[in-house]
């Protein structure tokens, strides 16, 4: 079984660790972020894209997004997570253990 949790630590503090260096490496060449984003042209061009993409979301991906979490993700998905939670703290059987005990590689009490 491969552990993804600690792999994905890592590579987000790797991620971190790499952006404090580009942002030291970029002070030490005299490189002042604050006012490179506070430039007429960098926030003309910062706000043209959030509104692109807020657009985007609005215009495209709002609805099917928004049926998904509803319909599939809240009804189907979340209601048995709740489900199986409850029975696991009343000590009760989850469904991989009523439907699936064979499959399981350790004992079932």
């Amino acid at each position: 079984m491969v552990h993804t949790h600690s792999v994905q630590k890592k590579g987000f503090i790797k991620l971190i660790i790499i952006i404090v260096i580009g942002l030291i490496v970029l002070g030490y060449f005299g490189f002042d972020i604050k006012k490179i984003i506070d430039s007429p042209t960098v926030s003309k061009n910062l706000t043209y894209t959030k509104d692109l993409v807020v657009g985007v979301y609005q215009k495209y991906l709002a609805r099917p997004i928004d049926y998904l979490w509803n319909n599939f993700f809240l009804n189907l998905l979340w209601s048995g997570f709740i489900d199986n939670l409850e029975r696991i703290k009343n000590n009760k059987p989850s469904d991989i253990y009523k439907y699936a005990p064979r499959a399981l590689p350790f004992p079932v009490t």
